[in-house]
């Protein structure tokens, strides 16, 4: 048996006297190169676990885990690797291959709280770990395993630890959406307040704001109140980033235990907020299940489905009753089309305040091939008119790209037709790509698609990950006001807005026609044309570098023969 697992033992001497001090193996200044904090959808080398309580769901967890990536179980002792393997044989786990046990003192199962957190160096260059101080004081041994396990992965860590960049904070109040947004609950101000009774040194919102930004990258941190029966105050508990403009939000009934103040939030950041792209977020809800017909604030415990854990192509999921798991299973993989859905009864543990995504922590990729890309909600097209839908994606890896292709097909069909995307001449970055899906004609409905990226390394990835088995789609609609003689042109949302860099300028037309796109500041003053010629009938995608302009307010105008229409642009 002992052939075919790999045991690595990790001799660890952290005496109980050093436990509140910062070992010499972090860094406990900010990273030196702009950083990018890792988006839980991302591609994943590993899984961390740590083994101990509730060994069925664990066993479960590592079952699903192993076929996306390779499981790191961290144990106490040897005796503990010896159970842990003999509870995984018996239960029929494969532990040939992608299943690593190590030898490192833990006091705790809750390794997303205290676990290293995922950064990038420059996007997509060097990985690196930074560790928060755990809010829990009274388990040292899990406050310093991100240091032995950043010894053993050879990964560097950075640690908020030292004044005054000591910062207490859990991951599992913390959610990415891997392009400068994070999200979490006023937890985070209330640690670090004056009088905290961690002994970090004070701080403003302010402060905390600039400390995830030298060590993560977050330049955008969204707070929301606390909620009222969830004891522990973190966000997973009730929420997910499904990806960079998707939220997936618990839903309570009417008036019922945390649902007033969960809806509260959700409508502060609809309306306070728009996604990296420049647009509303989208929301799906979920049900909070009762347990036995009760809910947490008749004292049942607080169950949830939105404590999933994504581990590239397969999402965790944690599951109660099969009265209420059936619905919960289905708006994940409506949500989620092509992932694995594996569902994991959690009802022993969830007790503790906690599911799947509390006893689990993600490992990215040392060499991320990333595909930004917001996808396109729908296209209005006139009768018999043809039409060609642009796309635009940043995609980058750190040997360059080689290659970006796009895939599409009408639903109705099996078969792909792929387009080759070019790089974007006008942009100071090459790292963005453009393309359309060409010309349609007599089609009203839903066209799907996905994109795939080469490096110049040989790596390969898609977007969305399940590439043909959970395309992207959108639908193709009949635009009535297109039977007009005047052609009628729309100024569909620039993104990303606010904006910084590149952005889009989409414009739809239903007939041929000619006209301009220019930009005003907010004193009515023109400061430059963007497009000055003919548009051709669709929606065409128009790009304005907002670097040369100053931060500000200003307005794009859309003219044609038919019509002038103003939008808003914010630069940052």
């Amino acid at each position: 048996m002992t052939k075919r697992l790999h045991f690595l033992l990790l001799l660890c001497f952290f005496a109980s006297h050093l436990f509140a001090q910062q070992p010499e193996t972090a860094i406990t200044t900010p990273p030196t190169q702009p950083v990018r904090a890792m988006a839980e959808w991302e591609e994943l080398q590993g899984l961390v676990i740590t083994w101990r309580d509730f060994p069925n769901i664990l066993k479960e967890i590592v079952r699903a885990a192993r076929e996306e990536c390779h499981v790191t179980i961290c144990c106490n002792s040897q005796n503990t690797v010896n159970s842990a393997t003999n509870t995984l044989v018996a239960a029929g786990v494969d532990l040939s291959s992608n299943v690593e046990f190590v030898v490192i003192p833990n006091n705790s199962l809750w390794v997303r709280d205290y676990g290293p957190n995922c950064v990038y160096a420059n996007k997509v260059d060097s990985l690196y770990f930074v560790d928060w101080r755990y809010n829990r004081p009274n388990r040292p041994q899990d406050d310093v395993l991100p240091i032995a396990l950043a010894e053993h992965m050879g990964i560097p860590l950075y640690a908020t630890t030292l004044a005054p960049n000591d910062l207490v904070n859990t991951g599992g109040n913390f959610m990415s959406d891997g392009m400068g947004t994070a999200f979490a609950s006023e937890l985070i101000l209330s640690e670090n307040e004056p009088g905290n009774i961690y002994g970090v040194t004070a701080k403003t919102e302010a402060q905390i704001n600039q400390i995830f930004s030298d060590y993560m990258g977050i330049d955008r941190y969204i707070k929301m109140e606390k909620l009222p029966y969830d004891g522990i105050h973190h966000i997973d508990m009730h929420m997910k980033l499904l990806d960079e403009e998707t939220l997936l939000v618990g839903q309570y009934p009417e008036g019922v235990a945390d649902g007033p103040q969960i809806e509260a939030n959700i409508q502060y950041v609809l309306n306070n907020y728009q996604s990296s792209f420049g647009t509303p977020y989208k929301v799906i809800r979920v049900p909070m299940p009762p347990e036995f017909g009760s809910y947490p604030d008749e004292g049942a415990d607080y169950r949830t489905y939105a404590n999933a854990t994504f581990i590239n192509k397969t999402v965790i999921l944690p599951l109660y009753e099969e009265e209420y798991d059936t619905t919960a299973l289905r708006i994940w993989q409506e949500s989620l089309p092509g992932y694995n859905i594996v569902g994991i009864n959690c009802d022993e543990m969830i007790y503790q305040k906690g599911a799947l995504h509390c006893i689990t922590k993600e490992i990215g990729v040392d060499d991320p091939l990333r595909i930004v890309h917001k996808p396109v909600d729908l296209v209005f097209v006139g009768p018999l008119d043809p039409w060609s839908c642009p796309i635009l994606a940043e995609v980058e890896h750190r040997s360059g790209i080689a290659s970006v292709t796009l895939h599409y097909r009408r639903e109705t069909e099996t078969e792909w037709q792929t387009v080759a995307l070019t790089q974007v001449s006008n942009a100071d970055s090459l790292d963005f790509w453009s393309g359309e899906i060409p010309l349609q004609l007599d089609y009203f409905g839903k066209m799907q698609y996905f994109l795939d990226a080469e490096a110049n390394s040989g790596k390969a990835i898609t977007r969305p990950m399940p590439g043909a088995d959970g395309p992207w789609d959108f639908p193709i609609i009949l635009d009535i006001s297109a039977t007009d003689d005047l052609p009628q042109a729309t100024l569909l949302d620039i993104y990303p807005n606010p904006a910084h860099a590149i952005t889009v300028i989409p414009v739809s037309v239903t007939k041929r026609t000619s006209g301009s796109i220019r930009v005003f500041n907010a004193l009515g003053q023109e400061i430059s044309t963007v497009y000055g010629g003919e548009f051709p009938a669709g929606q065409t995608n128009y790009f304005l570098d907002a670097t040369r302009y100053a931060p500000g307010t200003y307005f794009v105008q859309l003219q044609t023969s038919g019509s002038s229409v103003l939008k808003k642009l914010l630069v940052r």
